[in-house]
């Protein structure tokens, strides 16, 4: 795929500023005012310190079935982009996909996504901790940066070149062959699979559906106990 970049210093949001773009655009910005996550949890990040873009990718004729496997898949180019990028460390963290659109790296949160509809295109917003060292007391234990890890800076743009690539590729997939094609490799990195795990539907959730993990499904659900969930926000309770 051929990106077409758009740069901000700052905005709102990149998945704001994509709702103008066409497949093949690409929103970026060193800081977001009101930047947001799954369940429009806040997205928080210092000025050009990270990485925080949103891609455009093309969606026409795909039902909302298809569509809603789409943050594992850029996940997963997430997980690829990284392990590349650390792959000359010397003990390289181990890399995984937290359903259902979480990559973490040790555990701790690497990368969020957050994916929308807009007419035949989906939005796709990619948040990457680059190159920050210290976090809320909140998030010390929850979160971690490529920079931690590796111990150095990484230049950002460096690192959305990489990741875009791999995002075409995988885009480039799911688009011929559908999930179907992508998801034995998906499967390999499921963090959640064997635990028991509280997912939340919604922040109004009452009950969270509460179970041992049987991990990400063909079709892009999450088997927790006997119950394929949709969409939500999953914690681990045991392992």
């Amino acid at each position: 795929m051929n990106w077409v970049l758009y740069r901000k210093a700052v905005t709102e949001s990149t998945n704001a500023d994509a709702r103008a773009g066409l497949p093949g655009d690409v929103y970026l910005a060193d800081f977001q005012t009101s930047g947001r996550g799954r369940l429009d949890h806040r997205w928080l990040s210092p000025p050009e310190t990270n990485l925080m873009f949103s891609a455009v990718l093309d969606a026409a004729g795909r039902s909302a079935a298809e569509v809603a496997t789409l943050p594992l898949v850029v996940g997963l180019a997430v997980v690829r982009t990284a392990a590349k990028l650390l792959e000359a460390h010397p003990v390289r963290p181990p890399l995984a996909l937290k359903w259902p659109n979480d990559v973490l790296a040790n555990g701790r949160k690497l990368a969020g996504i957050l994916c929308e509809r807009s007419g035949d295109a989906v939005i796709a917003g990619v948040g990457i901790n680059v190159n920050q060292r210290e976090f809320a007391p909140e998030l010390t234990d929850r979160a971690t940066s490529l920079a931690m890890i590796a111990a150095r800076p990484f230049d950002r743009d460096a690192v959305l070149d990489a990741v875009l690539e791999s995002l075409s590729a995988e885009h480039a997939r799911w688009a011929a062959q559908g999930f179907a094609a992508i998801f034995p490799d998906i499967a390999r990195f499921d963090h959640l699979a064997g635990h028991v795990i509280s997912v939340r539907q919604t922040d109004a959730d009452p009950v969270p559906a509460t179970g041992v993990c049987g991990g990400i499904q063909a079709d892009g659900s999450l088997l927790v106990g006997d119950r394929c969930i949709y969409a939500g926000e999953a914690h681990v309770i045991s392992r």
